[in-house]
C-alpha cells in the first residue's frame, strides 16, 4: 500500500500539472515554429532601469530592434565620433536572453545628422563625397557586430505613397543607386546576416508595387535580399483581413520573406492623413484624444479582435513569415503618445500602461492554441 504522503504528493504534482497546461502561453513559446515574435526596446530598457518592462521582454519574446540607438544621429553624431555605448547593450541583452537581434537602421532620410549632408563650410556635399560617408558608416557600424546581429534594416522608407522613390537628401545628392550601394556594402560587411527592406503602408497597392519594384532591383543586381519588413502601423478599422493577406503574398510572390516590424493597433480618431511619418503633425483637439485614462471595455474588445484577426493571418502565411515585431512593449511606451496631435494617449499595444497584459494579448495566444488544434 502506497504511503499516504506519497499519494498526497502525487495528487498535488497532478494538479500542478493541469494548471501549467491551463496556463496561458507566452508570446514565443505560442508562436515557436512559426515565426519570431519580437519587440522594440527603448533605452531604459536597454540600461535596465525598466526592470519590470526588461523581464516581460525576456519572458515573451525571442526577438528584439531597437527603438532608437542603433540610427545614425545617436550612434554616428559627428563625423569623427561614434557612440557604441547604448548599441553595445542593446546586443548584449539579446545575447543573454538567446533572441535574433534586428539592426535598425543603417540609411534613412529622417534622424540623421546634418552633418552627413554637408562640408565643413554647410554646403551640400557631392555624391562622391557622400558615398564615402554613407560606405564609411556602414561598414564601421555592421563590421562592429559582425556574426552577432542576425538581420539589419539596411534601408529605411526609401518610398513614397504612390510607390516612387522618396526625394530625400540620399536620392537627391547620390542618386537612386545609393539604395544598391547601401545594400552591396552591407552584405560586403557581414555576408551572414539578413539583408532587410523596411516601410510603412505596403497595404496601399501603389506602394506596394514600388517596394517590389525596388526590391526586383535589388536581385537584378545580385544583392540577396531576404526579407521585405512591412511595418504594420494600422488602425483598429485597417486593413481587412483581405488587404493583409494579399500584401503578404504579393510580396512573398518575390521570393523573400516577410517580417512584421512594426506592428501596432491605432485606436484614436484619424487625423486628416494616413501615414506613419514622423516629421507630420495635427493641430490639438479634444475629440482625437477620447480616452486619456484608459480604453473602456467595448474598445478593449475591438482591439483585441483586431489583434486577433492579424495574427490568424500571420498565421495562414506562416510558410512565409520570419518575425512579427511589436513596436514598443506597453502602451506608455507607444511612439504613437504625443504623434501625431501632442497630448494624445494611444492604448495600441498588448500590454497597458501598467505593465498588464491587455485582452488583445490573450486573443493573440488563442489565434496560436485554435492554429495547433
Amino acid at each position: 500500500m502506497l504511503n499516504r504522503s506519497y499519494i498526497l504528493l502525487g495528487a498535488a504534482l497532478a494538479a500542478s500539472l493541469s494548471m501549467a497546461a491551463q496556463a496561458p502561453d507566452t508570446l514565443k513559446e505560442a508562436y515557436r515554429g512559426a515565426f519570431h515574435v519580437g519587440v522594440a526596446i527603448n533605452v531604459a530598457q536597454i540600461t535596465g532601469k525598466d526592470a519590470i518592462g526588461d523581464a516581460l521582454i525576456a519572458q515573451q519574446f525571442d526577438s528584439i530592434t531597437p527603438e532608437n540607438v542603433m540610427k545614425w544621429e545617436v550612434i554616428h553624431p559627428k563625423v569623427d565620433t561614434y557612440n557604441f555605448d547604448l548599441a553595445d547593450k542593446y546586443v548584449a541583452f539579446g545575447e543573454k536572453n538567446h533572441m535574433f537581434i534586428v539592426g535598425h537602421n543603417l540609411c534613412w532620410h529622417s534622424q540623421t545628422p546634418d552633418w552627413v549632408f554637408k562640408d565643413a563650410q554647410g554646403k551640400r556635399v557631392g555624391r562622391d563625397v557622400l558615398l564615402q560617408r554613407l560606405h564609411d558608416h556602414i561598414a564601421t557600424v555592421v563590421g562592429r557586430y559582425k556574426g552577432r546581429i542576425q538581420g539589419w534594416d539596411v534601408v529605411n522608407e526609401a518610398l513614397a505613397e504612390d510607390g516612387s522613390l522618396r526625394k530625400s537628401k540620399w536620392f537627391e545628392i547620390i542618386g537612386e543607386d545609393y539604395i544598391v550601394k547601401a545594400y552591396q556594402w552591407a552584405h560586403e560587411a557581414d555576408p551572414q546576416m539578413q539583408l532587410n527592406y523596411n516601410d510603412y503602408n505596403l497595404q496601399s497597392a501603389a506602394k506596394r508595387k514600388g517596394a517590389m519594384a525596388l526590391v526586383k532591383k535589388l536581385q537584378a543586381a545580385g544583392i540577396p535580399i531576404a526579407v521585405v519588413g512591412s511595418q504594420d502601423h494600422v488602425r483598429i478599422d485597417w486593413p481587412s483581413a483581405e488587404d493583409e493577406d494579399a500584401t503578404i503574398k504579393d510580396l512573398a510572390s518575390l521570393g523573400v520573406k516577410i517580417a512584421i516590424t512594426e506592428l501596432d493597433v491605432d485606436v484614436l480618431p484619424s487625423v486628416s492623413f494616413a501615414s506613419a511619418d514622423v516629421s507630420l503633425h495635427a493641430a490639438q483637439d479634444p475629440k482625437l484624444n477620447p480616452y486619456p485614462n484608459g480604453l473602456p471595455a467595448a474598445m478593449q474588445t475591438k482591439l483585441a479582435e483586431q489583434y486577433a484577426m492579424l495574427f490568424r493571418v500571420y498565421l495562414k502565411n506562416r510558410a512565409s513569415m520570419s518575425r512579427v515585431t511589436l513596436w514598443g512593449l506597453t502602451d506608455a511606451d507607444s511612439w504613437r503618445n504625443d504623434w501625431p496631435v501632442t497630448g494624445r494617449t494611444d492604448d495600441c499595444l498588448l500590454f497597458d500602461r501598467k505593465d498588464q497584459p491587455k485582452p488583445a494579448l490573450y486573443a493573440v495566444i488563442d489565434e496560436a492554441r485554435k492554429a495547433r488544434r
